[in-house]
């Protein structure tokens, strides 16, 4: 799944960094500058569900937006920072880039 969407991004042409799980991807984001929406599953691999990780996300780079999806899980209150965006799978290519596309914009003015 996580491969298809790359595909959808790059096609789409955003520039795409993919991450295992959440330790990789926090990682990334300590060291890559200009980094504007992260994309992640609730249910992930690793020591943080998706959730969890928006949340931290939204904590130390309260500019990068987030998108978060799932097939099983929806958000209940908390769950989710005010900043993140959920969508419920399947999420198709198109929803998918527009999702991405406001957030970057969004991103962008704050």
């Amino acid at each position: 799944m996580r491969a298809t969407q790359v595909d959808i991004l790059r096609e789409a042409g955003f520039w795409v960094l993919e991450a295992h799980d959440a330790d990789e991807a926090f990682e990334i984001l300590k060291r890559r500058v200009g980094v504007r929406v992260v994309l992640t599953d609730v249910d992930m691999p690793g020591s943080l569900d998706g959730f969890e990780f928006s949340r931290l996300v939204a904590q130390c780079w309260p500019d990068v937006g987030v998108l978060v999806i799932s097939g099983k899980a929806s958000p209940e209150e908390g769950d989710l920072p005010p900043s993140a965006v959920f969508v419920p799978k399947p999420v198709y290519p198109d929803a998918l880039t527009e999702q991405i596309a406001a957030l970057m914009t969004r991103s962008a003015v704050t």
